[in-house]
């Protein structure tokens, strides 16, 4: 069991770098190839793909978290800020502008970590 709790915290922290790279634009390999990393890792983080996922309010998905191990929420919340920063600069959706700068700040809560990069993202989606 423990093996499987260190599985998925490196499955969330993968997915979690994956992203901050695509908002650095250090993308590698053509579109197509991006796309179904990024849904396969969806799928093995979240067990959904992202239409299911920004579908659900801030609460549903803050509970979602907290059901799981309390030394994962850090992660989560810093994938889940990632994440939905990354889809509000390709879409543009105001609803994803709201929910990362959430999980953000839930992140900058539960990590006790200063993050100045963040903080700025955090200002940029006010």
């Amino acid at each position: 069991m423990i093996h499987d709790k260190d599985y998925i915290i490196r499955i969330v922290k993968q997915f979690s770098e994956m992203i901050a790279n695509m908002l650095l634009g250090k993308n590698e390999g053509t579109l197509e190839e991006q796309q179904m990393v990024f849904e396969t890792q969806m799928k093995d983080v979240f067990k959904m793909g992202f239409e299911e996922l920004s579908a659900m309010s801030i609460n549903e998905i803050s509970s979602w978290v907290n059901a799981k191990d309390e030394p994962h929420h850090t992660a989560y919340y810093e994938l889940l800020g990632h994440l939905f920063y990354y889809k509000f600069k390709d879409q543009g959706k105001r609803d994803f502008a709201d929910k990362a700068r959430t999980f953000y700040e839930l992140w900058l809560q539960k990590s006790q970590i200063f993050s100045l990069p963040l903080m700025g993202r955090i200002n940029e989606l006010k």
